[in-house]
């Protein structure tokens, strides 16, 4: 496993990081997903991503029981406050109120003393950004957060972001945590350069578009009417990759991943991890040999003509 800095930080977290969306809490046994997040940690992963609205804070309390066998200080935690945790009018969104409570339920729910990476999980169009940013800055100075970050922001949104902490004097937002992968790249010519010059640092989920470039599905027809992919209605996450055109497009990165002698999904995290300003990329796994194998997508490191390669098929 390599490390690289968190943004502008010096923090140090490993390239591919593991997640708990659509994963624990409720979607996987929990004796799986603790051996799961056991065999990240074994494997040298030190950054484990969740958020208080996964199954209501069931996949926190997952996350913080499986990790409490090791030292606090040897692995980096990253939750999110945004979602909907309850049926009353402060039971969501980025208020100082809701931030503030939350961050101890998160707390409580993790059996920790300190988040190391608080996020503004998406933007909450009813709240300022100043309110937003200034409470985060306030968990910081608490000592309850070590370094803030924000989720699923525009590029402008984000240049708003930079400009309240800046203002203010706030600490530096540290993290952007966006969509992006080889089937997403929406972020590459605004968000990269805007956070690359602010210093922010890319976390990217769904870096395989949920297991579409992990070569799980070859056709929309194969999929077993029973799986979790078949799910219209309750996984729309998986089915908005299960398309034939990015189908068709994994099926020959999938060829051209066994001609560099790698797998595709480790051909797709590669991909992700080369631009610099990317500080990690978010796996979600059910099972321990999923991990095992997508680790080995850190340092991979190709030739300028095999990305070439990469891209006309992604253009096609």
């Amino acid at each position: 496993m390599e490390y690289r800095k968190l943004g502008n930080t010096g923090l140090k977290v490993s390239e591919i990081s593991l997640g708990s969306w659509l994963t624990y809490g409720g979607y996987v046994e929990n004796g799986q997903a603790v051996s799961t997040l056991h065999r990240a940690y074994e494997l040298g992963v030190n950054f484990f991503d969740t958020a208080n609205v996964y199954r209501q804070g069931e996949a926190e309390q997952v996350v913080g029981e499986a990790l409490a066998k090791y030292p606090r200080s040897s692995y980096v935690l990253a939750t999110k406050v945004r979602g909907p945790m309850g049926e009353l009018p402060n039971d969501q969104g980025l208020s100082r109120k809701h931030i503030m409570e939350q961050c101890d339920a998160s707390l409580r729910r993790l059996g920790m003393d300190y988040i190391d990476l608080y996020y503004a999980h998406y933007p909450d169009p009813d709240t300022s950004m100043d309110e937003t940013l200034r409470a985060m800055d306030d968990l910081v100075r608490q000592g309850k957060v070590l370094y803030t970050g924000i989720s699923n922001m525009s590029a402008a949104q984000i240049a708003q972001a930079v400009s309240v902490v800046d203002k203010y004097g706030l600490h530096p937002i540290a993290a952007n945590q966006p969509l992006y992968n080889m089937f997403a790249p929406q972020i590459e010519p605004e968000v990269f350069p805007l956070c690359e010059r602010s210093g922010i640092g890319q976390v990217v989920y769904s870096p395989l578009a949920q297991g579409v470039l992990s070569g799980k599905y070859q056709y929309v027809s194969d999929i077993p009417p029973a799986s979790r992919a078949s799910d219209k209605d309750g996984n729309q996450a998986v089915q908005s990759w299960l398309k034939e055109e990015f189908l068709a497009k994994a099926r020959k990165l999938q060829t051209l991943a066994t001609d560099y002698g790698l797998t595709m999904s480790q051909l797709a995290l590669a991909w992700i991890l080369r631009y610099p300003n990317v500080s990690s990329a978010i796996i979600g796994a059910s099972r321990p040999e999923q991990v095992e194998e997508n680790v080995k997508g850190s340092g991979v490191r190709l030739e300028p003509e095999q990305w070439a390669r990469v891209q006309a098929i992604l253009q096609e």
